[in-house]
């Protein structure tokens, strides 16, 4: 990326969601952040900074420092020196180093006249299957659980661990009845239970049409985590417990079948990439997942799971939630989110 940076601006921005998304750490009901534009040679690239503690990630305060960081030393230099001036400052807020990442992704794929996802790597798909997201199981009605599938959805996920796991169970196992054929339940724990607690849900669970079951342990334990696994035929997943380790992460001690990867934890296209073509080439799944970001930065995130070459349904219907957006958001049709052919990440701000 040799071209030189003439402007880079920062916007913020708040989306209110349309209901609270909740989880076992917590929730929240609006979306803060920054949209984040580059510009060269006649040509625009977005990012979003959206930072989220709870999910990993640094303060809105300390994304904010970064940003100006970069925004002071931009003008002038290119993509690639700015980056690596920046590197070391950038490690301690992987969501503001997402951002710059997919602002200058973003042009130089324009400028190369390539879909992110091509520019990113030869072998992307075009398409790519997507969970839906349900929320949290106190809230899933049958209704809502028949109508996702209407919509073409072969998975849903639903948020556990915040009730007693025997009341969860009993809820599951009502939901599931209401499921047509070849349609999976993904369940999230968010790290709720202990080693019994979990042992007595996979063996309760183990008949029913569960597709995945993500961070089921409060202590990730991978010897606990593989005896686990073992016991049931569906795969565990990981997800925060690996978000920030990168290329630190050790792929033979994971104790799962899956990991979950979010690129704004993880701190970027190209890091995330990295991770997931490794995991893959050892066998383990992979699936993206969005930080429930705005549009700027779900679209990065769709291209980024085209590129991986994972056909795992990835979490990134979730745009829905959002009750306005920075621009026209990725949607999916028949559970899938096909991507345009068009240079760059697909998004556009809104007049």
């Amino acid at each position: 990326m040799s071209w030189v940076i003439e402007q880079l601006r920062i916007q913020p921005y708040e989306l209110p969601l349309r209901c609270a998304w909740e989880t076992a750490k917590g929730g929240f009901d609006r979306r803060r952040g920054w949209l984040v534009e580059v510009a060269a040679e006649g040509l625009k690239g977005f990012g979003d900074c959206a930072p989220l503690p709870a999910a990993g990630t640094e303060t809105a305060e300390a994304a904010w420092e970064a940003l100006l960081r970069a925004r002071f030393q931009a003008l002038g230099r290119t993509a690639d020196d700015l980056m690596t001036t920046l590197e070391g400052e950038l490690e301690a807020t992987p969501v503001a180093r997402f951002a710059l990442e997919c602002a200058l992704a973003d042009l130089a794929s324009r400028r190369q006249g390539l879909a992110l996802r091509h520019w990113l790597s030869a072998e992307a798909l075009d398409q790519v299957p997507v969970n839906v997201m349900l929320g949290s199981l106190a809230l899933v009605s049958a209704t809502r659980l028949r109508a996702a599938c209407e919509e073409g959805f072969k998975v849903l996920k639903i948020k556990v661990g915040r009730d007693a796991p025997a009341q969860e169970h009993t809820r599951l196992d009502e939901l599931a009845r209401a499921l047509p054929p070849g349609v999976g339940l993904r369940l999230d724990a968010n790290g709720a239970w202990g080693p019994e607690e979990a042992a007595d849900m996979m063996e309760a669970l183990a008949a029913l049409p569960i597709e995945s079951i993500e961070e089921p342990l409060r202590s990730p334990d991978p010897e606990t985590l593989a005896a686990l696994q073992a016991a049931v035929p569906f795969p565990l997943a990981r997800d925060e417990s690996v978000q920030r380790l990168g290329e630190r992460l050790d792929l033979s001690a994971l104790g799962v079948r899956r990991i979950v990867l979010k690129p704004a934890v993880i701190g970027g296209l190209g890091r995330t990439l990295t991770l997931a073509t490794r995991a893959m080439a050892a066998g383990v799944e992979v699936a993206i997942t969005s930080l429930v970001e705005s549009a700027a930065g779900l679209w990065p995130t769709t291209q980024l799971a085209a590129a991986t070459g994972s056909r795992i349904p990835h979490g990134l219907a979730t745009a829905v939630w959002l009750t306005r957006d920075l621009g026209p958001a990725p949607r999916p049709q028949l559970g899938r989110i096909a991507l345009p052919s068009a240079a760059g990440s697909g998004f556009l701000p809104s007049p």
